[in-house]
């Protein structure tokens, strides 16, 4: 498999029909998922993991939807260092002078993505247009893209439900206008494999210049086809594939960046001299940050990365794996990152070997992030006999992350309960919790139905928050009798004096202890909150 980067994606896919130019839209799309918004540091956590991973292009934002995310995709466009940066825009002059500021400090590397609907039913019920309208308006705003960038990329949203001559015409019309590549998105997860692939194919047959532009696909998951139409797509002749790490996006998702890569690889009967550039041993590194940041959890039985994907219970797969790893595996965990499960370290290993070990799990810190997570990693390995690797994933998020974003901090919590009853039975809990911020503390207590009820009331007298959880999860992430939880939730927060209904957010919380892990993952919504920046609603708007 290659891991030379394209000079540029588009020529790429001319001189090298066996090139899949990877484009990942992981902070674009993928925190269109309801609860993943991310934080500037978060999304230049991610921007370089994608870049060490071989990602060829990073669609970083949709900087006219908000201050916040015009200056996530200029900060990762000038951290940047090999991946093409990309900004979407809608088929507007705003958007499109908007992307190309954004974008601008990667230079040559620099990438504008106009997308305008073109199926009857948005050109009825949301464009309220005429299909000359359509060509025109398409062909326009690639051509003042080209004013700005080189590279220009066209979504006719809603292709998989186009009139084929009509998408036909469309495409035909941007590639004249400049566009190098144009996309073909299932928006809503509708298409078939076989019927996707013979739109690529007609596309391929019907337009007369379609060889001076690279044929990507941007699949949707909403009845579980997104990887399966992705991979049709490129057996006939697309060359870009449009994915999130994970699968996350709107709704159900998009194609799994994992997912359709390992399958290129692992079928090469079925995809013949197929390559990208991805390093796949980065991949379960990349799988775990971005379900850490966004607190979306991924499933056990997740194909590539899931807990499960390389776990054997039966004894008769364990007879066969014995004998020989190729009887279940398909592929190695090694191939994908999954580290060694027998690597265990614990009070007694250095400095040396925790970075030796972060190394392997595809986890990049600084010498002075590095002291902090050696520190944090003592402390944990006088209470746990084994430290394994999901703990040294969930420090690194902990320690190195955590303390970007914190407004408040979790200085001390002691809950109690007392009943007359007997436990379990109409218990009154008590928390105190002590927080701290900007060097001064505050204590306070209340009273809940349980520890967890209380210690959120007590956080909300302190903080001046109000919360409604809507959703609460919880997970074992290590092994052991003394493993660590991770507790995620959804909160609506809003602060007790405004009006309106507030702000539904994130947060996550990691503990030995359930209760303290539920605590801290309420106060780091709290703390998400106290820097959101309203965005423009463009979920129904995006390709």
């Amino acid at each position: 498999m290659t891991t030379s980067e394209p000079t540029h994606p588009g020529t790429t896919a001319v001189t090298d029909p066996d090139r899949v130019i990877i484009f990942d839209t992981t902070l674009r799309d993928g925190e269109q998922s309801p609860g993943a918004s991310m934080n500037l540091p978060e999304k230049l956590e991610v921007a370089r993991t994608l870049e060490a991973l071989g990602v060829d292009v990073i669609e970083a934002g949709f900087p006219i939807a908000s201050p916040d995310d015009f200056a996530a995709v200029k900060a990762v466009a000038e951290q940047s260092a090999r991946a093409r940066i990309c900004g979407l825009a809608r088929a507007l002059p705003g958007d499109i002078a908007r992307a190309g500021e954004a974008v601008r400090p990667a230079g040559a590397r620099a990438r504008i993505h106009v997308f305008l609907a073109t199926s009857a039913i948005h050109r009825q019920f949301k464009l309220n247009k005429a299909k000359d309208e359509i060509v025109r308006q398409a062909r326009d705003s690639v051509a003042l893209a080209r004013t700005l960038v080189e590279d220009v990329e066209f979504s006719p949203e809603d292709a998989s439900r186009t009139e084929p001559e009509f998408l036909a015409e469309v495409v035909q019309a941007v590639i004249e206008a400049g566009a190098r590549t144009v996309n073909i998105p299932d928006t809503v997860g509708y298409a078939y494999p076989d019927d996707y692939a013979q739109l690529i194919t007609y596309l391929k047959n019907k337009v007369p210049n379609i060889g001076r532009a690279v044929i990507s696909v941007h699949c949707h998951n909403d009845l579980g086809l997104a990887v399966s139409n992705s991979l049709s797509a490129v057996r006939a002749g697309a060359r870009q594939v449009e994915c999130t790490i994970n699968g996350i996006g709107e709704r159900a998702g998009n194609c799994s960046l994992e997912e359709v890569v390992m399958a290129m690889r692992v079928r090469k009967d079925m995809f013949a001299g197929i390559t990208t550039g991805i390093q796949s041993t980065h991949l379960y590194g990349a799988s775990r940050l971005v379900q850490s940041i966004t607190g979306l959890t991924v499933q056990r039985n997740k194909a590539i990365v899931g807990d499960n994907a390389f776990a054997h219970e039966s004894g008769i797969h364990q007879h066969g794996m014995l004998k020989n790893a190729e009887c279940y595996e398909i592929m190695t965990p090694q191939s994908v990152g999954v580290p060694d499960t027998n690597m265990v370290l614990g009070k007694h290993s250095g400095r040396a070997a925790l970075a030796n070990r972060l190394g392997k799990l595809g986890i990049s810190v600084g010498e002075e992030d590095l002291g902090k997570v050696f520190d944090a990693f003592k402390h944990l390995a006088d209470r746990k006999k084994e430290i394994y690797d999901g703990d040294l994933i969930a420090l690194v998020e902990e320690v190195v992350r955590g303390a970007v974003r914190s407004l408040w901090s979790l200085d001390y919590l002691h809950c109690s309960s007392s009943s007359g009853h007997s436990a379990g039975s109409g218990a009154m809990a008590t928390a105190t919790v002590r927080l701290v911020r900007d060097g001064a503390s505050q204590t306070d207590a209340a009273t809940g139905d349980g520890p967890v009820d209380a210690a959120i009331s007590a956080l909300n007298r302190i903080t001046g928050m109000e919360g409604t959880v809507e959703d609460y999860r919880l997970r074992s992430i290590t092994k052991g009798g003394d493993a660590l939880g991770e507790v995620s939730i959804r909160v609506r927060l809003k602060h007790a004096a405004d009006a309106g209904t507030g702000t539904v957010v994130g947060g996550k919380g990691l503990s030995t202890d359930i209760v303290h892990a539920s605590a801290l993952a309420y106060l780091d919504a709290v703390n998400r909150v106290g820097g959101q920046v309203g965005k423009l609603d463009y979920r129904t708007a995006a390709t």
